[in-house]
């Protein structure tokens, strides 16, 4: 006997706090983004006409690095509580959802990033 449980998206209290989880993870990385982007690499490196982030190491440690390590632990947190709510019958499908809209959205992130950076 398998211990399958109904795939049930009618628990608006689950899709707030998914949708809050999301939007916090979100922030965060774009504030790390724009933090690093404001602080890059010291100004003693740069030219004066080059900015803070002259160096191609720094550009792509700001530009990909910092926001996609958060995108993806907010998508493996959000798996974590997937998991959680599927073990006490709960509705799991909508942190799974969660989880999956982090993970792509960090995909398409290191596509841009990477472009931005090689181009």
């Amino acid at each position: 006997m398998t211990r399958d449980v109904e795939k049930r998206w009618s628990d608006p209290r689950t899709f707030r706090r998914a949708v809050l989880f999301d939007a916090i993870t979100i922030v965060l990385a774009l504030v790390a983004m724009a933090v690093t982007i404001s602080v890059g690499s010291s100004s003693g490196d740069c030219a004066p006409g080059e900015g803070r982030l002259c160096t191609d190491t720094a550009r792509i440690v700001v530009v990909v690095v910092v926001p996609s390590a958060l995108l993806l632990l907010g998508g493996i947190g959000a798996f974590v509580q997937a998991y959680r709510a599927w073990r006490r019958d709960g509705t799991w499908p909508i942190w799974q959802a969660a989880g999956w809209f982090l993970f792509v959205l960090m995909l398409v992130y290191l596509g841009i990033a990477t472009r931005s950076v090689a181009g």
